[in-house]
């Protein structure tokens, strides 16, 4: 009862303060613009109280968006925890994709399979990732997973050097593995809202972007390149792209392809060991630091929140769902967490982006 009142209290010192501010602007602007717009001269206004009521004005404003963010986001609230598809035995959890609809891909570097999960984490599909080689199959480990804009799931293969797709329409009844492309040391994979594939190149310190055909074949192949350690690799749905460089910074890319700033410069903020992101339909960028534990949140408007502080021994890499929801891939706990980082998602008017596919994939095979 005590918490509930406090709270109250606390609420309705909140919503007064911003309905004075509301109200004192709305009078001021009121009385002083026809005096500004029908005078010659401003009084005794002077540009020091110009420039002092324009950086007290800018700060509240900052003020303001913070405490909207504060309001909107959530801190370590952990809703549940999905086990790892490989197993007790297994570890190594190292990609993750999350659709619209809430259905999840998972990969791991020491299991050659990728596991498909609805929203309560239970799996219903699996693909065997192995390649055909001539009368034999060889597995391959898939570093990370997304899915084309057609729906088919795609993976890097960092061994082979290879993107692999998996092509349900093959003369093998079971589907089958095509690879493409050629890439030194293939990790992250991502796809933009144009239907293009986004590939980071970790030796090389690159990105590679391109679009594939009916046939696979790559087309418009371009490259951005001067990265150190290019990790993980994801979309804005402006067209833009999101890269972490391993215990350095994260930089966000324009549709032109250029350098637009680092999460580091924009925002004031020092990483550890940046791994894994995703962006939200709002725009909001979300990273996971693998050294300082914790997952921050960086939003359009206002300043850093860190939505995970605890809970977390050895994360890697997330992803994040329309429901509010962020997927945490903890290594350490060889498991995912599921955190709510946000309450009532207004996403109804939000923009589809590729990740509302569905792919086309064959159910897993019965033993015997």
């Amino acid at each position: 009862m005590e918490y509930s009142l406090e709270t109250s209290k606390r609420k309705e010192e909140l919503l007064r303060t911003m309905y004075n501010l509301q109200v004192k602007s709305g009078n001021t602007l009121q009385k002083t613009s026809p005096l500004l717009n029908c005078h010659r001269g401003m009084g005794m206004v002077t540009m020091q109280h110009v420039n002092h009521l324009s950086q007290k004005a800018s700060q509240i404003c900052q003020d303001l968006e913070n405490i909207e963010n504060l309001v909107r986001f959530r801190q370590n609230q952990l809703m549940y925890k999905i086990a790892n598809p490989g197993g007790d035995s297994s570890n190594g959890l190292s990609g993750i994709h999350c659709c619209r609809d809430g259905t999840i891909y998972i990969v791991s570097v020491s299991s050659p399979w990728v596991h498909v999960l609805n929203r309560s984490g239970q799996i219903f599909q699996s693909l065997h990732c192995v390649q055909n080689q001539g009368r034999s199959k060889e597995p391959f480990l898939p570093e990370d997973v997304t899915l084309t804009r057609t729906g088919m799931v795609a993976v890097t293969d960092m061994v082979g050097g290879v993107i692999r797709i998996f092509n349900p329409h093959s003369k093998f009844s079971e589907g089958e593995w095509i690879k493409i492309g050629k890439i030194v040391c293939p990790r992250g994979i991502g796809v933009d809202p144009s239907g293009k594939l986004l590939v980071t190149d970790y030796t090389e310190g690159k990105v590679h972007i391109f679009a594939i055909d009916h046939t696979f074949k790559l087309l418009n192949v371009q490259t951005i390149t001067g990265l150190r350690g290019p990790r993980y690799i994801c979309s804005t749905y402006d067209g833009g792209i999101v890269v972490s460089e391993e215990c350095d910074d994260v930089k966000v890319y324009g549709s032109n392809l250029k350098l637009m700033y680092s999460l580091s410069t924009k925002y004031c903020h020092k990483f550890g060991n940046p791994a894994g992101m995703c962006v939200d339909t709002e725009g909001n960028i979300m990273v996971v630091d693998e050294q300082k534990r914790n997952v921050m949140l960086f939003p359009k408007c206002g300043s850093p929140v860190c939505i995970v502080s605890a809970g977390l021994k050895k994360p890697t890499t997330l992803a994040c769902s329309s429901y509010g929801l962020v997927f945490v891939m903890d290594t350490g706990d060889n498991c995912i967490k599921v955190f709510k980082y946000r309450v009532t998602p207004h996403y109804g008017s939000a923009k589809i982006g590729p990740s509302s596919y569905r792919p086309h994939i064959m159910p897993k095979e019965k033993d015997g």
